[in-house]
């Protein structure tokens, strides 16, 4: 039997967790792609709950949108949207962070975290690792496409507004995967 999963939005007392798992799904995606030295800081917790704090207090943010998943009354995943950086963006939405623990993958988390914080009548765009091929198929499964821009190890993924899914034919999705 499968355990319940909570989306919410993210409160103040929700930062320790929030950090952690910010912290545990770098260490856990990117080991090999960053400096084990940066992943393994001591002080590397702190530093994400500085930027959570940030994020969910201060009013430079108060237009971002972020989101907890909860599983057994465990913070299983984080998400954050806001509006984009460059005022030039075609795309209403940038995604900024989507994290859910290894052991929570496939399980829905990712889902309906990105659910929460991109409205699926926005357009959004976001910008993923550089080889990330299960974070790069998860977000072309929920109808972001490359648009050919990149920069050092990431590549930005854009959608329409009202593309919720790979609309595809089965046969080409599964061949471009």
């Amino acid at each position: 039997m499968r355990s319940s999963l909570t989306v919410r939005p993210a409160r103040v007392d929700d930062v320790a967790r929030m950090a952690y798992v910010h912290v545990r799904c770098w260490q856990e995606t990117y080991r090999g792609l960053m400096s084990d030295s940066v992943l393994d800081d001591p002080g590397f917790p702190a530093v994400r709950e500085r930027f959570w704090t940030a994020a969910l207090t201060d009013k430079r943010y108060r237009e971002n949108r972020a989101a907890v998943a909860e599983r057994e009354g465990e913070v299983v995943g984080i998400a954050m949207s806001g509006p984009p950086p460059d005022a030039a963006a075609t795309w209403a939405r940038q995604l900024y962070v989507l994290y859910v623990l290894a052991t929570d993958h496939g399980r829905g988390a990712g889902r309906a975290l990105l659910q929460a914080v991109v409205d699926p009548a926005e357009s959004a765009a976001l910008w993923v690792t550089d080889p990330n091929p299960r974070a790069q198929a998860f977000y072309r499964k929920h109808g972001f496409v490359a648009d050919g821009t990149a920069q050092v190890a990431e590549i930005r993924m854009v959608r329409d507004a009202g593309r919720t899914s790979d609309r595809r034919a089965p046969a080409q999705a599964r061949a471009t995967r």
